[in-house]
């Protein structure tokens, strides 16, 4: 029997973290990166289960800028490649939480996505709220005042559609 070639599933026993659909690379990747936009931009929209597992990579950035020698900065910088923005996590957002012992992100479940259904997030830095949120808001108002503008015209087109209905009854004669 040629055990090689079969595929063999085993249990997860023992195994902690989402994989969320991605090889360990790749989400290695994508955990920097999105800890990258978080630091930033200091909030960002994303599935709800990518924000659980990147808050852990984050809180770990942070407590390492909280701790501000230089192997925290090397440490830092295997995550983070941009040198610009660990400066800016050292200097700025480090210092900010240095009385804070943990809990320093967010995460603010906004509901489904409207094309797969996915559940999605606000991924924040708890001293930064409000950007993401405040931006949320005005784009639902925004929706809804064009959805409110659009079927005020829609009835508006109704109206006169009947209006000249009864206009063409009585032009045309009957025989």
């Amino acid at each position: 029997m040629a055990l090689h070639k079969q595929r063999i599933s085993f249990m997860r026993h023992g195994k902690s973290g989402r994989t969320l659909g991605k090889t360990h690379s790749h989400r290695k990747a994508m955990m920097g990166n999105m800890a990258a936009s978080i630091l930033s931009h200091k909030s960002i929209i994303t599935t709800t289960p990518k924000a659980k597992e990147a808050r852990g990579v984050v809180e770990r950035l942070i407590t390492f800028a909280k701790k501000n020698d230089l192997a925290a900065r090397r440490m830092v910088m295997r995550t983070i490649k941009d040198k610009e923005l660990v400066r800016e996590l050292f200097d700025e957002i480090g210092p900010k939480f240095a009385d804070r012992n943990g809990g320093y992100t967010r995460v603010i479940k906004l509901g489904n996505r409207q094309g797969d259904g996915a559940s999605m997030a606000i991924f924040e830095l708890v001293g930064y709220e409000g950007t993401k949120a405040a931006k949320i808001e005005k784009q639902r108002q925004k929706r809804q005042e064009k959805v409110a503008k659009k079927k005020k015209e829609m009835e508006e087109a109704a109206a006169q559609a009947q209006k000249q209905q009864p206009q063409e009854e009585e032009e045309t004669p009957k025989k």
